[in-house]
């Protein structure tokens, strides 16, 4: 069995809203995902799956429990090195792109890699073999204004990919587009995790597409159990 990528033991987190007591939205949540492997969450609205996201991606802290990646846990590194962490090992899609307007699709991948050290020459390489990968190579100087949804989406892929993390984080990917882009951008993006051997957590709606992944998990009263 393959090592695990992504460990949460007994995550709590809960949210102080002005009054006495808080709202407790994760109740000792556990989830393991081995390298390799491509895990859809599906939860109901307000369930907290956007939190459990940010909190396995290094995004928000959680109140209790342990966040491991490759083995190593979280809490334990100073905040500097968490930030390394994110950077390099975790790559996150949103629902909506949240693509830099002012700069060309290859620009919008070829940035992260320099915050990360990469030189330019190999980060516009790196930018290049992705936008081509995901079927958009003749894109690549448009702005995000001229780009389709779907191109859009495919650059935000590109972009949480650019840094090659071991870990790739989706919250409703496809949940902004129209039931064929959604689709063809889903089938993109499975195609490229499956090629560069991810572990994945997707975060979906749509139980079709969840089905076609390799596991499918729930989150619901805090929790997280195997999808009935």
């Amino acid at each position: 069995m393959s090592e695990p990528v992504l460990e949460l033991r007994g995550i709590e987190k809960g949210y102080k809203l002005g009054k006495p007591g808080e709202v407790r939205v994760l109740r000792g949540a556990d989830l393991t995902i081995r390298r390799g492997e491509v895990v859809a969450l599906v939860a109901p609205s307000g369930a907290g799956k956007s939190t459990l996201l940010h909190i396995a991606g290094l995004l928000d802290t959680p109140n209790g429990g342990e966040v491991r990646i490759g083995g190593e846990e979280m809490s334990r590194l100073s905040d500097r090195r968490r930030t390394a962490v994110r950077r390099s090992e975790v790559g996150f899609i949103y629902q909506f792109h949240h693509l830099l307007p002012e700069f060309s699709a290859a620009e919008n991948v070829i940035l992260p890699q320099l915050a990360n050290g990469t030189g330019q020459a190999a980060a516009a390489a790196r930018a290049a073999d992705l936008l081509s990968r995901v079927g958009i190579a003749d894109r690549v100087d448009h702005r995000p204004a001229a780009l389709s949804g779907g191109e859009q989406q495919r650059v935000a892929f590109c972009r949480a990919l650019a840094n090659q993390p071991k870990l790739l984080l989706a919250d409703e990917p496809t949940g902004n587009l129209d039931p064929e882009t959604s689709e063809r951008v889903f089938a993109t993006l499975m195609d490229v995790v499956r090629e560069t051997g991810l572990s994945a957590l997707i975060a979906t709606h749509n139980l079709e597409l969840a089905a076609r992944m390799d596991r499918v998990v729930r989150l619901d009263a805090g929790r997280i159990t195997v999808a009935g």
